[in-house]
């Protein structure tokens, strides 16, 4: 059985109003995670969920939409039905249009003044396109719902370019301060990831080894198995540099390679990783071709099964030159991190849907034990299931010096663990106690897109088709040949 997780102390009471209540998102993420911290004590029952949207719901036909979603997206070993049945009545929903300064607010209103309504913390959530942002922050304000502690989170994207990024967070940030926006990277709510700083920062052997002289590279993976899933219209407007690398890799990548915070306060620890992305090295027309591969899946097999290509699975069969896969090479130009190449990589349609960091440490010299033994390779499983290993070598027990390889650092992934809460879960509540740590700040936001958006900017210019790969493969032969030239392999190719 799971080990349980440590109790958490509940938060006070809240208003969390859900804007694009009855998405994708909202069913499938942010409700389950609300009723998970409910049923574990966390969310006071006095709460409310005020779900909003077009579509003309009441209370009634709207919790039955929830009830309905909670027991397909959560266990059957969770779901309590008087437990479920007290949290049903916590939702509410008002039929709005949140962009619409015309639209029922005062019913909205209404609501929100209700009974202790006045004194509880808001929350508004935007899970709606971000182009709707800076409208809906406006309606908020000015029809009179934000109050002191107010907060206002935005889902990604934020933006499609460092234009539009600065557009989105200038309309929020005209009736939001900054310190009330909260824009959440659900990857920075894993456990796994915030366990990166705890790795590196509470162990003093592995601190003094995080740097240049010690490590070779670094790998960061989001593979996904599936394609589109219905997604189409979203997916072919962005693809996976600015669904995957701009946020969560590079967040990631923030969370690896930043210096020391002097805390673990949230300006603390943030400040480490605007520094990180405004040291990467610029990606432009010079360095791109050997630096970048991106690809786009054509048929192939996945789970045993031919799937179609990625134009197939559009609208039409549209010709698209988005990216399904992009792999790239980033080097921070600092002094700890100089000459340490750092890739990434995230496609769809892959063999095996796995995130993961993997630091390789320098080989050794050759001695006692004949040739130079390899590198150990530290490797921090963020999902399926979460588990670090550093490997080490040992004597083999027995007469001689024969070595083995066996696990120095090993946290159990499976049945031997306790259940990783969904990162949604800390995170929407983080929201309501006014704890920014984990989420994104505005500078953080506009330094990831000015160094994406040069590619960006370079794809479309120069009109090259993707590289084609096989769904159920690893990417295009140039991402292999991305590492290849400096001597290096993608982690499934070094194991063969």
């Amino acid at each position: 059985m799971n080990k349980p997780t440590l109790p958490l102390e509940p938060v006070e009471s809240f208003d969390y109003v859900i804007f694009g209540a009855t998405g994708d998102l909202t069913m499938r993420k942010l409700l389950p995670a609300l009723y998970r911290r409910f049923a574990e004590g966390q969310v006071p029952g006095d709460s409310r969920i005020v779900g909003t949207a077009r579509s003309p719901l009441d209370d009634e036909s709207y919790r039955e939409r929830v009830r309905a979603a909670l027991r397909e997206y959560i266990g059957a070993d969770e779901i309590a039905d008087t437990t479920l049945n007290r949290f049903l009545g916590m939702v509410h929903y008002v039929s709005l249009n949140g962009a619409d300064a015309s639209g029922n607010w005062p019913a909205l209103a209404s609501l929100l003044d209700s009974g202790a309504g006045r004194t509880k913390v808001r929350v508004f959530y935007l899970a709606t396109a971000p182009d709707l942002y800076g409208d809906i922050a406006r309606n908020v304000a000015e029809k009179g719902l934000r109050s002191e502690t107010s907060r206002i989170v935005l889902e990604k994207p934020i933006g499609t370019d460092l234009e539009t990024a600065r557009k989105v967070n200038d309309g929020v940030g005209r009736y939001f301060p900054e310190g009330s926006i909260y824009r959440i990277d659900h990857y920075l709510g894993k456990e796994a990831v915030q366990n990166i700083i705890a790795l590196r920062f509470a162990n003093p052997m592995l601190e003094r080894m995080w740097d240049s002289e010690s490590i070779e590279y670094v790998q960061i993976t989001a593979a996904e198995t599936v394609g589109l899933e219905g997604r189409g219209g979203y997916y072919d407007g962005s693809g996976a540099l600015r669904d995957m690398i701009q946020n969560h890799l590079l967040q990631v990548l923030t969370v690896v390679a930043m210096e020391r915070p002097s805390s673990l306060d949230a300006d603390a620890l943030r400040d480490e990783k605007v520094r990180v992305l405004k040291a990467l090295k610029p990606l432009d027309p010079r360095n791109l071709r050997a630096n970048v591969a991106r690809g786009q899946y054509v048929q192939g097999r996945a789970g045993g099964k031919p799937v179609p290509a990625y134009r197939e699975e559009l609208p039409g069969e549209a010709p698209s030159r988005t990216e399904t896969f992009v792999a790239l090479k980033a080097e921070i130009d600092n002094p700890r991190w100089r000459g340490v190449p750092f890739y990434l990589r995230s496609g769809k349609r892959m063999p095996e849907k796995v995130t993961e960091v993997v630091v390789q440490f320098r080989a050794g010299e050759p001695g006692l034990f004949g040739e130079a033994r390899p590198g150990s390779r530290l490797v921090i499983r963020v999902q399926p299931d979460e588990s670090v290993t550093l490997p080490l070598f040992v004597k083999h027990p027995g007469h001689g010096f024969g070595l083995e390889e066996v696990d120095a650092l090993s946290r159990p992934a499976g049945p031997e663990r306790a259940r990783y809460r969904d990162s949604y879960e800390g995170l929407l509540l983080d929201a309501v106690k006014g704890s920014p740590a984990l989420f994104v700040r505005k500078d953080e936001t506009e330094a990831a897109w000015q160094w994406v958006t040069p590619i960006l900017e370079n794809w479309r210019e120069s009109h090259e088709a993707p590289d084609a790969y096989e769904a159920g493969t690893w990417g295009p032969d140039s991402a292999r040949e991305l590492l290849r030239r400096s001597g290096h392999h993608w982690v499934e190719d070094a194991a063969a």
